[in-house]
C-alpha cells in the first residue's frame, strides 16, 4: 500500500536528524499525532532520543500518545534500555504519558538509580504516573530521588511526602529532613512513634532541630506525645532517644521529667540523654 503524500512528507521530517529548521520538526510531530499511522511510531521514538528543542519532544510524544498502546508500549520498553541517556529519559517519559500499567516490569532498579539525574526523575514520574502495583516498587522509587541533587527532585519528595500511601510518605520524609525541609517533621514523628525506620527519622529530625524555629516546633509535639496515657513504654524510649539532639529547656525538662518514668528502660534512657546534654 503506497503511504499518502502528507504522511510521506511527515516521515521525512521526523527522519531528518541534520536538520535545523526546528519549525519544520515542530510542524512534523502534530501532523504525526492528528493522522496516527503505526509506520510513524519508529520514527517518532527515533526522533525522541536525539531531538535537542524540549517544546519539540513534548510534541513527538504528545504524537506517540496518540497511536494506540499495543503498538508504542513493546517499542518503547525496548527504548528504555537504549544506551542513549535521552533515549532512555525520553521513552520513560513518554511510557508515563500513556499510562499503560503492562510497563510496570521495564521501570527496574537500574533505571530509579540510573548515574543519569534526568533518566533516574523521568524512572521516578513514570513510578507515579503508572501508579504502581506494589509498596516496594514506591520505595525504590522514592529512594532514588533521595539521592538526586537539586530543586526539581526535592519538588518531587515533597510530592511523595503528601502521598496517600504511608509507605511512600516515610521513605520520603528523611531525604526531605536531610534537605532541612520543616514540612517533614510530622512524618518523622511518627516514624519514631511507630517504629518505622526511627533511627533515620530520629537523625533527620536532630538535622532539622539546627534551626531555632524548628527545633521549638519539634520539641512541642514530641512533649505533647509524652504526655500521660499516650505512648507506651517502647515509644517512650524511642522519644526520649530522639530529643538527644533537640536543643532548648522544653526538651530539657522532658528529659528530667522522663527520667522518673515509671519503666526503668524509659527512666534510665532518658536519665542517660540528659547526662550526654548536661555534659556538651
Amino acid at each position: 500500500m503506497t503511504m499518502p503524500e502528507q504522511n510521506t512528507d511527515t516521515t521525512r521530517a521526523l527522519r531528518k536528524r541534520g536538520d535545523d529548521n526546528s519549525s519544520v520538526r515542530l510542524r512534523a510531530a502534530p501532523a504525526a499525532g492528528t493522522t496516527p499511522d503505526p509506520r510513524f511510531v519508529d520514527k517518532l521514538i527515533e526522533r525522541c532520543a536525539i531531538e535537542p528543542e524540549f517544546f519539540v519532544r513534548e510534541m513527538l510524544t504528545w504524537a506517540l500518545t496518540r497511536h494506540p498502546a499495543a503498538t508504542t508500549v513493546p517499542q518503547l520498553i525496548g527504548e528504555v534500555r537504549s544506551e542513549g541517556t535521552q533515549a532512555r529519559s525520553q521513552a520513560l517519559h513518554t511510557l508515563s504519558k500513556i499510562g499503560d500499567r503492562r510497563a510496570w516490569p521495564a521501570i527496574t532498579r537500574a533505571l530509579l538509580s540510573d548515574a543519569d539525574d534526568e533518566v533516574a526523575r523521568s524512572a521516578w514520574r513514570a513510578a507515579e504516573g503508572l501508579g504502581s502495583p506494589g509498596a516496594e516498587v514506591r520505595r525504590r522509587a522514592v529512594q532514588s530521588l533521595a539521592g538526586i541533587p537539586g530543586d526539581e527532585a526535592a519538588a518531587l519528595l515533597r510530592a511523595a511526602s503528601a502521598h496517600a500511601d504511608p509507605v511512600v510518605r516515610r521513605c520520603a520524609a528523611p531525604a526531605l529532613g536531610a534537605r532541612g525541609v520543616a514540612a517533614a517533621v510530622p512524618t518523622l514523628i511518627d516514624m519514631v512513634v511507630e517504629e518505622t525506620d526511627d533511627v533515620d527519622a530520629a537523625d533527620a529530625l536532630s538535622a532539622l532541630a539546627g534551626r531555632p524555629a524548628t527545633a521549638e516546633t519539634i520539641a512541642t509535639r514530641l512533649v505533647e506525645l509524652l504526655a500521660p496515657g499516650t505512648a507506651g513504654p517502647s515509644a517512650r524510649r524511642r522519644l526520649a532517644e530522639a530529643l538527644a539532639d533537640i536543643p532548648g529547656p522544653a526538651a530539657s525538662r522532658a528529659l528530667a521529667d522522663l527520667s522518673h518514668d515509671e519503666d526503668r528502660t524509659v527512666a534510665l534512657t532518658a536519665a542517660y540523654v540528659l547526662g550526654l546534654r548536661d555534659a556538651r
